[in-house]
């Protein structure tokens, strides 16, 4: 997985590391994504075969994987807007005021679509 530079500070952002960074996050979000699909599976209703608190642990694992692959769709959905950004152009640019988002800022996370002040 890629990291940040620790070094980095107001130098210009290299977009393409940056793209590259995105591409790789969302192939490897997808793939745990598919990896873990049978876990987020209907639990079956069948006491003969589960026991109720071999059940009841399978519900709570199910709950867990669906509320992981929340967060999982919800991280995808905004590496796929920041790839979008980056082909228009607006990449950089605060969504919500339009004020440049420091190179720092999306060093760490090149994901971000909002400066510090809009992200409070």
């Amino acid at each position: 997985m890629w990291t940040p530079d620790e070094n980095v500070k107001d130098q210009p952002v290299d977009i393409e590391t940056l793209r590259e960074a995105l591409l790789a996050e969302r192939e490897g979000l997808r793939g745990s994504s598919a990896a873990t699909s049978e876990r987020r599976n209907p639990v079956t209703l069948d006491q003969q075969s589960v026991g109720r608190l071999s059940r009841m642990d399978a519900l709570q694992v199910q709950a867990m994987a669906q509320a992981e692959e929340g967060r999982r769709q919800h991280r995808l959905r905004l590496i796929e807007a920041a790839l979008r950004r980056i082909d228009e152009g607006d990449y950089g640019y605060c969504v919500a005021c339009g004020d440049d988002i420091p190179p720092k800022r999306l060093v760490f996370d090149p994901a971000v679509p909002r400066c510090v002040d809009c992200a409070d």
